[in-house]
């Protein structure tokens, strides 16, 4: 009789995948490390084909791992099909990953909508750079991802995942209400605070100022952006920030007007497997409808 291959094993190969490495699977998914290469060593009896080889301290897949890893990845995305397509009730809890402006200014708006419409439907949430995100939700860590991007600077397309936009926000250049700074040349000789190095918004950000012909004395950096608020309001540097961080709130900064009125787009991602499913339309409809409102009111 032929072995019948455990959907759960090749999941742990697929994770395998996308980490790179035991351990991270482990991490991920609350394992012991030990119990992950025990699945896959059993995985590999029942396909009865190595599917890993030792590479100095780590394993990695070998050809047919690799193919089979690619296998897991569709039967994984027909079983999410499957379950949408028979989902009847509440809907299944959906699992947002989100950056930190709209966790802030269209969650709560979107929640409050969908306990309205779905009552009873789980909305999980967690704040998470969209790099982190995109990524959590092709491993499925995620079911849908609120992410960015900026002009000029466009984000990885991820097997598997689809986008839509949601709308775009103005990026204004932020200064404390009492400085003199009323341009991104003015800030010439001004302390900036940015993004850390390596994010497309510290990347894009740097090339503002240089396109006003200077570069920018970063002397503070903050993935936290109400952080970044905080230090440009007290006076102590400027930086480029999305209007949607202050919706609703009494602005503690002056907001400046830039070249060209550049916004950055938000998208959201989500499996083109689960994408058709109750939960993740609902809670897509309602973002949407929370971007308007948000937008309405600034």
């Amino acid at each position: 009789m032929t072995a019948v291959w455990s959907s759960h094993r090749l999941m742990l190969l697929r994770e395998l995948q996308l980490r790179g490495t035991i351990s991270a699977v482990a991490e991920a998914l609350n394992y012991a490390s030990s119990t992950v290469s025990q699945q896959l060593a059993q995985l590999e009896r029942e396909v009865g084909a190595p599917l890993l080889r030792a590479d100095g301290r780590r394993v990695r897949l070998t050809p047919q791992g690799e193919r089979l890893a690619v296998h897991a990845s569709e039967l994984l995305a027909l079983e999410e099909r499957t379950r949408a397509s028979l989902e009847v009730g509440t809907p299944a809890p959906v699992r947002i990953a989100a950056l930190q402006t709209s966790a802030r200014a269209l969650l709560p708006r979107a929640l409050t909508m969908l306990a309205e419409s779905h009552p009873g439907m789980r909305v999980e949430g967690s704040v998470v750079p969209p790099e982190e995100g995109l990524f959590e939700a092709e491993a499925r860590e995620f079911d849908l991802v609120i992410a960015e991007q900026y002009p000029g600077h466009t984000r990885e397309l991820r097997a598997g995942l689809d986008r839509v936009t949601l709308g775009h926000d103005p990026i204004r250049l932020a200064a404390a209400p009492e400085s003199p700074v009323r341009s991104v040349g003015d800030a010439r000789g001004e302390a900036w605070i940015m993004e850390p190095v390596g994010t497309a918004v510290r990347t894009w950000s740097v090339q503002q100022c240089r396109a006003a012909g200077f570069e920018p004395d970063v002397r503070f950096e903050a993935a936290d952006l109400l952080a970044q608020v905080r230090l440009i309001s007290a006076g102590h540097a400027v930086g480029l920030l999305p209007e949607q961080l202050l919706s609703g709130d009494a602005t503690p900064v002056r907001l400046i007007d830039l070249p060209g009125s550049p916004t950055r787009e938000l998208f959201t991602s989500a499996r083109e497997s689960s994408a058709a499913s109750v939960g993740v339309r609902a809670v897509r409809e309602a973002l949407g409808r929370a971007f308007g409102e948000a937008a309405g009111g600034r």
